[in-house]
């Protein structure tokens, strides 16, 4: 009976829940996005510091972990449905930055510089990791499922962290251009790390 209920209840992919976990995730991701543009602008040193790693783990966990926990995914539908949410938060993060964060000037001169003077050059790269991420941390949280019958978000989430720290670190030593043990490689590297859980983790999976 549980199965059942279980199984009724996989791939969430109505359209208005895809609409409203899209908003929810895209103003969460645009609160955490102000608050670590005002906090690099306005702190300094290990403080400074400690705010932004901490902004940054939670805005990881937010974007990998929770789109494919809304549409509780099982199979494609539900993990393209995940990256349907993705895709959805980075619009709606587009039109919080335009309408609010841009005319408020929160962006410190980083910004500019990175982007050779404007502040447009994030958003495709936006819009392309934002759906990324969710599509890859379904995908895990499905093979999660389908070997021991349940998801494990935590799992996910560590896992990613431990990963991206690796291929930080592997990317410092091995010299490669602009790597550096700091959050900007290590946020870079969140991206294959989550990618090599999603592989890892769909060893063993019985594919129907």
């Amino acid at each position: 009976m549980t199965s059942v209920a279980a199984a009724a209840t996989a791939d969430q992919t109505d359209l208005r829940h895809l609409l409203r976990a899209s908003v929810q995730l895209g103003l969460l991701q645009s609160a955490l996005v102000g608050g670590y543009a005002i906090a690099s602008k306005f702190l300094a040193g290990p403080l400074e510091l400690a705010v932004l790693a901490l902004i940054l783990v939670v805005g990881v966990a937010a974007t990998i972990a929770l789109p494919g926990i809304w549409t509780n995914a099982r199979s494609i539908e539900g993990i393209a449905g995940a990256a349907g949410i993705g895709l959805g938060a980075a619009a709606v993060f587009l039109v919080v930055d335009v309408a609010v964060f841009q005319p408020l000037g929160i962006y410190s001169n980083r910004w500019l510089e990175i982007g050779g003077g404007s502040n447009w050059w994030y958003h495709p790269v936006w819009w392309m990791v934002g759906t990324f991420l969710p599509w890859m941390g379904a995908w895990v949280l499905a093979n999660q499922t389908a070997k021991s019958g349940h998801s494990n978000p935590g799992g996910l989430v560590i896992g990613t962290l431990i990963g991206a720290a690796a291929i930080m670190a592997v990317a410092k030593v091995a010299g490669f251009p602009g790597a550096s043990f700091g959050l900007g490689t290590f946020g870079v590297s969140v991206l294959p790390a989550v990618a090599v859980m999603a592989v890892v983790t769909a060893a063993g999976v019985r594919r129907s």
